[in-house]
């Protein structure tokens, strides 16, 4: 598994532990079979929005698929080891990507029964790509630690710096990028199980 993907080999985990099948979760996402098959072998970088469907699916939140153990106490992230000793998730809302928009440092990694997801995340510009906004159900809390980033809500769009935050619910179609270089925000995303 590629190190721009280690999350294939955990969401083909809880699917064969749930005893379905990869045609059972497409149809169930509306998600094509190949583009699973690529989640799961690592070769491609996933959006959130497939990656929630298929977490919906198998009935488990979307830091699940991040998480290496659970704890049933506190977690505590040190702020020297915020990005030297956590992994990284990458993600894309581009089709078929190879390069990362968005690279997640979860905040609450192993945290058992949480109902919310905190991330530092790399915020990077867009590729040049035309801009695809996503939706899926929960909610989402983002607050500007560097840089600047643009939000598109529904028809709207929101210019974010340093110090900004801004709380929308998912289910509007929106997408997030840095403006002028990169970015860094911390986010809180929250979706039902």
């Amino acid at each position: 598994m590629s190190e721009k993907n280690r999350i294939g080999d955990k969401v083909r985990l809880v699917r064969e532990s749930r005893k379905l099948s990869i045609e059972d979760v497409s149809e169930r996402t509306n998600i094509a079979v190949s583009t699973i098959t690529s989640i799961e072998n690592g070769e491609l970088i996933p959006g959130l929005t497939p990656l929630i469907k298929i977490a919906r699916v198998l009935g488990v939140r979307l830091g699940t698929f991040m998480d290496d153990q659970q704890d049933l106490g506190p977690v505590l992230v040190r702020a020297d080891s915020e990005k030297d000793n956590q992994k990284v998730t990458r993600f894309s809302e581009r089709n078929n990507a190879k390069d990362s928009d968005l690279d997640f440092y979860t905040l609450a990694q192993n945290k058992a029964d949480r109902h919310m997801d905190p991330f530092i995340i790399d915020v990077f510009p867009p590729s040049g790509e035309d801009v695809k906004l996503s939706s899926h159900e929960g909610e989402e809390f983002i607050y500007v630690l560097e840089g600047k980033i643009e939000v598109l809500y529904g028809k709207d769009k929101y210019e974010l710096s340093k110090g900004d935050s801004i709380y929308y619910d998912s289910i509007v179609a929106h997408h997030l990028h840095s403006k002028d270089g990169n970015a860094k925000i911390l986010a809180v995303v929250y979706t039902p199980v």
